[in-house]
């Protein structure tokens, strides 16, 4: 049988289920609303975001690599290519493109044509220290770290902060190599 082929972002979007788009973001803006409450801080909202986001990449890269059919990535450059191309076209439906590489090949940035967790949102001054898509940086990490990329994510950009668009800094921090829990020979 003849390999199955890599499905497109687009191609993915449309053939899974939807969850209404303002139902999500008005639930995401809950969210976020209620961390705000309950910790009163903007830094450990912060923190608590991109934890929130980590449990979920750990978790949803299972379903990526189940529905996208994408073969394991060369090097992170190719990683990142996907990631925009495909994931977040997968699971947000917004498309992104990968710019700002440095010499290295192991930093780049991860810029959103557009960014659905903040329609309609307004921050208040007493926010303005707060990253409110902080959960995405958490799912890129969590996603990477379980295929063997210890990466670092922050934000660059942030409309929500006068900025003109949203982007991610994604840094490899280093290549863990694969484990496996038991030896082939015995």
């Amino acid at each position: 049988m003849a390999p199955v082929a890599p499905r497109s972002g687009d191609a993915i979007f449309a053939s899974v289920e939807h969850v209404n788009a303002e139902l999500f973001t008005l639930t995401y803006g809950a969210i976020v609303r209620q961390l705000l409450t309950d910790l009163e801080e903007v830094e450990e909202v912060n923190k608590q975001l991109d934890q929130m986001g980590y449990n979920i990449g750990v978790r949803l890269i299972d379903e990526f690599l189940a529905k996208s059919n994408v073969s394991r990535c060369v090097d992170f450059k190719e990683t990142a290519d996907v990631i925009a191309k495909v994931g977040f076209k997968m699971f947000l439906g917004v498309g992104a493109s990968v710019t700002n590489w440095d010499a290295d090949g192991t930093c780049c940035s991860i810029v959103l044509g557009d960014n659905p967790l903040v329609d309609f949102v307004e921050l208040p001054d007493t926010c303005q220290g707060l990253y409110y898509c902080n959960i995405l940086s958490g799912v890129v990490r969590g996603a990477l770290e379980m295929v063997s990329m210890k990466t670092e994510v922050t934000w660059v950009r942030d409309m929500l902060r006068g900025d003109d668009a949203f982007e991610l800094q994604v840094k490899l921090l280093k290549q863990v190599p694969e484990e496996y829990p038991y030896k082939d020979d015995e």
